[in-house]
């Protein structure tokens, strides 16, 4: 795993450097988030890893720049649990996130599961069982291009985060098809950390943004003492 790392405490940089080395992985560390930019073009990398205050550019910005160009996975860094729930709940492009101060390994674990989650969105992508393009979803009045990353209801995009757009277009991709609240945070989240209530949570979110009346969902629908299911007509 290629990581860029982006922390302007010198402690944190050798202490997740040697860790994530040490666990044999390559590791660019840099202070700011100018010198990150920069090897960021001419480099690529499987994961980044961005603290939120840098001394130069805020690490939001640099997460949105990085976000206009690639589908990398960031994980971002902050001292405050309220700094990343308003990050997240922005969609500004941030995958996942960790406060400050947290054990190397737990760091390690969430970096290898953004990975993996992010080789296999684009596998999905790609094909499906069959072999067959389906990267472009439509039912009613939602559509979804998971290659262009892009959700429209009823012709207007919506701005899904990384995660409320990865929960959406698995339910999507198996259409009516009930999934518990366990099974969805093992296949979106993995199974290394985190809490299974943040599926209510991201499934509340999403309802706020592409239904008419999220109290009574027409799409993402509840079957209740089960999971979760996106309601539509089958093709």
């Amino acid at each position: 795993m290629r990581v860029l790392l982006v922390d302007d405490e010198k402690e944190i940089i050798i202490i997740l450097k040697d860790y994530f080395e040490a666990n044999g992985h390559i590791v660019a560390a840099v202070l700011d988030g100018n010198s990150a930019l920069s090897l960021f073009s001419e480099t690529k990398y499987d994961i980044i890893i961005l603290d939120v205050m840098l001394p130069d550019i805020e690490g939001t910005e640099v997460c949105r720049i990085i976000r206009n160009t690639s589908s990398v996975p960031i994980l971002m860094l902050s001292a405050k649990d309220t700094d990343m729930d308003q990050i997240l709940g922005l969609g500004l492009g941030a995958d996942e996130y960790a406060t400050k101060p947290f054990s190397p390994s737990v760091i390690l674990a969430k970096a290898k599961a953004l990975v993996r989650r992010n080789e296999g969105i684009k596998g999905i992508a790609q094909t499906d069982v069959k072999g067959k393009e389906d990267y472009i979803l439509h039912y009613g009045k939602i559509y979804l291009d998971s290659q262009a990353h892009i959700v429209k209801v009823d012709q207007q995009i919506v701005n899904l985060s990384p995660k409320e757009f990865e929960l959406l277009h698995h339910l999507m991709r198996n259409i009516n098809r009930v999934y518990p609240k366990q099974m969805l945070f093992d296949l979106i989240w993995g199974e290394d950390y985190g809490d299974v209530s943040t599926i209510t949570v991201h499934i509340r979110k999403i309802r706020e943004k592409i239904e008419i009346d999220p109290a009574n969902p027409e799409y993402l629908q509840t079957v209740w003492g089960v999971g979760y299911k996106f309601y539509g007509e089958n093709k």
